[in-house]
């Protein structure tokens, strides 16, 4: 469970600095015989800052269970 819980934290913190997950594809514009063109497009999946939060709230809780049982 602690485990879980740092893993939490650590993807809390990267959702809140990144606020997203951005990602490139690539698109042909033109194709013509030899000749081929493609352009490179910039998508972005946003991610909520509360999104953040909420990991790093569950990674805490289940550090501080995981210590009371012990």
């Amino acid at each position: 469970m602690k485990l879980v819980g740092i893993i939490l934290i650590v993807l809390g913190v990267l959702a809140l600095a990144y606020q997203g997950i951005r990602y490139t594809t690539q698109e042909k514009v033109i194709d013509i015989g030899p000749l081929k063109v493609t352009a490179a497009e910039r998508h972005t999946i946003p991610l909520p800052p509360i999104l953040g939060g909420v990991a790093i709230a569950a990674g805490i809780a289940l550090i501080l269970v995981e210590r009371k049982k012990t």
